[in-house]
């Protein structure tokens, strides 16, 4: 066979070779659609096809995620119904009025649903809530405005089909859930040790100077993002007997802490006279025993045992130290050699304590309290301008095909806007729906085809629902199964949604070519104008994002140095990770040199956050003489007025960050005491990491260009990397 037919039938290997897991999903969605449209059409109800449309809506892989997804898109068609009730008895006889505000409705769901917590995807089901009023609040309004008198049995009729699909799919896949809780604790404890063994390698790989050993990094920083999405849906599936959700999704946050402590770590092992052979040999005893980590927590090893070893280690970084400050140094070269094996202890004791924290978090997700109260929740960062500029893409969007229906009094106007709606509901949230309206689209044609061919040729003289049901579950089951293939997700979503619309089973007549042509043509013109928007009116600027987010950092950096922002280890890691993957995500066509030069930035300035937080709380420490705390003070307060304007007082911001370092650098010659001496130990291994991060990226840093990508020469750029 040639190249071509094979690579073929190689892509339809989800097709005739599926998963068993996902086969089985796409049986029992399937079967769980038909019933729900079988009672909807025994209850006599107007359009029964939206019982079997919102089981597929609903239905997910997991058992946890099914459920999050019904209980917010249960929400969401509450909120909806009431939303479209009030615009028709509000406004029942002026269609402009009516276009405008169903506008502003769908505008107003889009902001809301930017707010909520979680990443900006498909799976956010707090975001699919509003999603779901966006579409219900569309379908109630536009089919009651054609006969208002009646609206209220029109949404009653609406919510109970939903209501009905809703019901049927997360009763029946409860019932092939066995033994789910001890299923979702192995995955949870899986989850942690998958990501944490990447983690401990690349770190084991900076403790012995290898090169590259962070290049996987932005994988890591990835998975924990995508993993601790995915814990929500575990808690879930455990109930809220306990808090093991919380704790997991807190030892993944202290994974990604432990990183940063690690970057800190690298960038002092590159500063002059840092490394020495008492070093060597503790970084390789704490190398050995965090690539034995992993194996030992898949024994059955206790904890306790594990994080014993771990402070004995920590007890031997602080003894080294303690006896270097009782020895008697020479010269100044013998101190300063001194001053920088106490700075590297100094980050070997931070990076053993984040792995602590993260195996303590770890522990009790695995064995979790009885009267535990522990709180970790999914953080969310508003972001007002990307609300304001999703709401408006939406309602303008929405708007403009309203006054396409006024205009040319076109019969399938009403089709036309409803499906506009549903477009702009469940895309106008992310950060690139042209991409996604754009995948969306081939599904839709995928579900054309196969409806005329099921309406047009073999469901044209059935009249019992036993072939319905055949020829119908036939195309559905193929949907479900190109559903578990990631490459076709978003088309199987499109083709699932539409194909019970376009096959328009109902109890008095049955599709013909008009109804279908008629169904089909609004549809393929509302994606097809959507996708236009999208890419013509608020575009997507990848260029505006990266600055945008530059811009954040900077001023992120000054809000924290002033003392304003109530910032915490954990609020930096996790924004600072967001913003990183977004990048990645987001990328798209930009030069690789160019994403690499904001990811280097985005990983600089959250360390830079990190050590400014650690800084404010050595400030507060009563064991900082006057002098050290004058010159924290002094530099405090040059870094607060680093807002990432233009002219961004970069420059002076480093001087006077090398001063406090020298400044602190005299008070740590002149003070005897082990204790204080710790303390400036600690505030210098902090300035140290800042100073060398405003060097090493000056490009990112320096804010006197708008944008970075045209100010990078290609040396610069290759300087990034």
């Amino acid at each position: 066979m040639q190249a071509g037919p094979v690579a073929l039938i190689r892509k339809l290997r989800w097709l005739y070779a599926p998963d068993p897991v996902m086969a089985g999903y796409a049986l029992r969605t399937t079967c769980t659609s038909l019933l729900a449209l079988g009672i909807a059409l025994w209850m006599e109800l107007g359009s029964p096809q939206w019982a079997a449309l919102t089981v597929w809506m609903v239905a997910q892989g997991t058992r946890g995620r099914s459920l999050a997804k019904a209980k917010w898109h249960l929400f969401g068609m509450v909120v909806g119904v009431i939303s479209g009730i009030t615009l028709v008895a509000a406004i029942p006889q002026a269609p402009l009025m009516f276009i405008l505000l169903l506008a502003v409705g769908i505008g107003t769901f889009c902001m809301i649903g930017t707010f909520m917590p979680g990443p900006a995807s498909m799976t956010n089901y707090r975001i699919h809530g509003m999603r779901a009023s966006g579409f219900t609040y569309a379908i109630v309004s536009l089919d009651g405005i054609a006969d208002p008198h009646h609206i209220f049995a029109i949404s009653m009729s609406r919510a109970t089909y939903i209501l009905l699909g809703i019901v049927l799919e997360a009763s029946i896949s409860g019932l092939f859930q066995l033994g789910l809780t001890k299923r979702t604790r192995h995955q949870l404890a899986s989850t942690f040790e998958d990501t944490l063994k990447p983690a401990l390698t690349a770190i084991a790989g900076i403790l012995v100077g290898k090169e590259g050993a962070m290049q996987n990094v932005q994988a890591i920083f990835a998975q924990i993002t995508t993993l601790g999405d995915q814990v929500e849906f575990a808690e879930v599936e455990l109930g809220r007997h306990d808090h093991a959700g919380d704790h997991a999704r807190a030892a993944l946050a202290d994974i990604a802490v432990l990183l940063a402590r690690a970057l800190d770590l690298a960038t002092l092992m590159r500063l002059p006279l840092s490394q020495d052979d008492m070093f060597r040999q503790e970084a390789e005893a704490i190398r050995d025993m965090f690539l034995k980590l992993p194996a030992r927590l898949e024994e059955t090893e206790s904890m306790a045992s594990i994080l014993a070893d771990l402070l004995t280690l920590r007890r031997q970084c602080r003894q080294k130290v303690v006896s270097d400050f009782s020895t008697a140094q020479p010269d100044d070269a013998a101190r300063e050699a001194v001053l920088r094996h106490g700075m590297l202890q100094q980050a070997l004791v931070e990076l053993i304590d984040a792995l602590r924290m993260a195996l303590t978090q770890f522990e009790a997700s695995r064995h979790p309290g009885s009267h535990d109260h522990f709180h970790s929740p999914i953080r969310s960062y508003r972001d007002w301008q990307q609300a304001i500029t999703n709401s408006l893409r939406s309602s303008v969007t929405v708007f403009g095909a309203g006054l396409i229906w006024i205009c040319t009094a076109w019969p399938s106007g009403l089709t036309f806007i409803m499906f506009v709606c549903i477009v702009c509901s469940l895309f106008s949230t992310l950060e690139r729906p042209a991409l996604a309206t754009q995948a969306f689209l081939r599904g839709a044609c995928c579900a054309v085809v196969a409806a005329g061919i099921l309406n047009l040729a073999l469901m044209g003289k059935s009249t019992t629902f036993e072939m319905l049901g055949m020829w119908s579950g036939l195309a559905m089951m193929i949907g479900g199964l190109a559903f578990a293939y990631p490459p076709l997700t978003l088309p199987a979503v499109s083709y699932n949604l539409f194909l019970p619309i376009l096959i328009g089973p109902s109890n008095q007549a049955k599709t013909d070519e008009i109804v279908y042509f008629n169904t089909a043509l609004p549809l393929v013109l509302g994606l097809l104008y959507a996708s236009w928007m999208y890419r013509v009116f608020l575009p997507y600027d990848p260029a505006h994002q990266r600055w945008t987010m530059r811009e954040h950092i900077l001023r992120d950096l000054h809000r924290i140095a002033d003392g304003r922002a109530q910032e915490t280890v954990d609020s930096v890691v996790s924004r600072n990770v967001d913003r990183f993957v977004r990048l990645m995500t987001n990328s798209g066509s930009t030069p690789s040199p160019v994403i690499q030069a904001y990811l280097t930035g985005i990983l600089s300035g959250m360390r830079v956050m990190l050590n400014l937080l650690r800084l404010q709380a050595i400030r507060r420490d009563t064991r900082l003489n006057p002098e050290a705390g004058q010159a924290l003070a002094l530099i405090m307060g040059r870094m607060s007025h680093f807002s990432g304007r233009y002219h961004g007082h970069y420059g002076r911001t480093l001087r006077a960050t090398k001063l406090a370092i020298l400044r602190l650098r005299t008070c740590e010659r002149n003070e005897d005491r082990p204790r204080e001496r710790f303390v400036l130990i600690a505030a210098l291994t902090s300035l140290d990491v800042i100073a060398t991060e405003l060097d090493t990226n000056r490009i990112f840093f320096d804010a006197r260009s708008p944008y970075l990508d045209p100010s990078l020469t290609p040396a610069e750029l290759e300087s990034t990397g």
